[in-house]
């Protein structure tokens, strides 16, 4: 596997007995350190004893503690008694689900999940289409019936795995989080973005967005942690800025879409989110938000777009990194207007960071902590010991 990834390892089968974690916490928040490995083994173990294969439970492990490594906790290892395991518990999602192909066209396919966990139904979707791409130069595989994905991030870069370039979007199924520009009623979910391409010689270049100003995900742990939120981030029903996050989950305020209001570029960010519904649902035929009829399982029927372009099969493979190296190295050379604030570009300092991380391990909120404590006792799955900090000495999301 290429450097930005960990290596996975063989877990042991079955449950493990539950230890608890002495140790030091880190200086930030209450924050505790725990290796990447032990933090990636006790989610497989979790994901195990809910009935996934131990090849799929490693994988959607890998694609929830993603977050955690990289810095975007909001979409990290707090989600997985939060939106996970209820998912599983509930029926709602199939922990033996085997997608099935309903059109194959050789460089497209149309999958349907049926119900699978998206961390590994995504990942795996991922992996077919660089292998359509190997043959064809491109490869799209269409994702009906899936469910939350984590981040986006993670399933694009599956691509650059194999040196190829990977754009991934997803809607959030008929969840409607977000209104049109001028409209009264939410319509459209967050719809993540995103790609992820190779950097030559320098860490990958990984764009990972909601359409959004912010995901949910972000409203709901500044709600957690009794923080309030920037304007910007929230607006009433007549488009005043809200600060309380908990206003959110009352009904009394609504998510922006990136560029804020229509004086700053609201219409981009609304039409980049209609751009991911019509690639990630419109086209397999999964859940529109907009649709008229209702369920009651929104985000149930979740739909997916996972792209991946092998540029070797376009001009030689070693022009192009050559050339990549040379574009994000220009970026990096570029003089910052502050010395201690270098220029970069998306994914860099994800990538620095999940170097650190494994090192000198994942720091996890106390919140989370102590949720994923009395998980392991629960399950008695053996949950990793706390580390000493050091490193970035900083956590939190990117």
């Amino acid at each position: 596997m290429s450097a930005h990834r960990p290596t996975s390892t063989t877990v042991t089968p079955g449950p493990r007995p539950h230890r608890a974690p002495p140790g030091p916490r880190s200086s930030r928040g209450g924050e505790v350190r725990v290796p990447y490995e032990g933090l990636r083994d006790f989610v497989t173990g979790v994901f195990r004893s809910r009935g996934l294969p131990p090849g799929r439970a490693l994988g959607a492990a890998e694609a929830l503690c993603h977050g955690d490594l990289t810095g975007f906790s909001t979409h990290g290892v707090g989600n997985l008694t939060r939106l996970y395991l209820p998912l599983l518990d509930s029926g709602r999602c199939d922990p033996r689900a085997e997608p099935e192909v309903l059109a194959d066209s050789g460089a497209a396919v149309l999958l349907d999940a049926r119900r699978g966990l998206g961390l590994w139904t995504a990942t795996e979707a991922m992996e077919l289409a660089a292998e359509r791409a190997r043959l064809h130069g491109v490869g799209l595989v269409s994702v009906r019936g899936g469910t939350h994905f984590g981040c986006a991030g993670h399933h694009a870069l599956r691509a650059v795995d194999q040196g190829m370039i990977g754009l991934v979007a997803s809607n959030c199924g008929r969840q409607r989080l977000a209104p049109p520009p001028g409209g009264a009623l939410p319509m459209l979910g967050t719809n993540p973005l995103a790609l992820a391409a190779p950097g030559g010689e320098h860490p990958p270049f990984v764009l990972d967005m909601s359409t959004t100003v912010v995901p949910t995900g972000r409203i709901r742990a500044a709600a957690r942690a009794g923080e309030r939120v920037p304007d910007g981030w929230l607006e009433d029903a007549e488009g005043a800025p809200v600060g309380d996050p908990a206003a959110y989950d009352r009904g009394e305020a609504r998510l922006r879409w990136l560029g804020g209001s229509p004086e700053t570029g609201a219409h981009k960010g609304y039409g980049l989110g209609l751009l991911v519904e019509v690639l990630s649902a419109l086209l397999p035929g999964a859940g529109l938000g907009p649709a008229r009829d209702t369920s009651p399982r929104p985000d149930d029927d979740v739909g997916h777009l996972l792209l991946a372009v092998a540029p070797g099969r376009l001009r030689p493979e070693a022009e192009f990194l050559d050339a990549a190296g040379g574009l994000f190295g220009a970026l990096l050379d570029c003089p910052p207007l502050r010395q201690d604030e270098p220029v970069g570009y998306p994914g860099r300092r994800e990538w620095q960071r999940s170097r650190d991380r494994l090192a000198h391990g994942v720091p996890l909120g106390a919140v989370s902590h102590r949720e994923l404590l009395a998980l392991a006792g629960r399950s008695g799955i053996a949950f990793p010991a706390s580390v000493t900090g050091g490193g970035e000495g900083q956590g939190g999301a990117a």
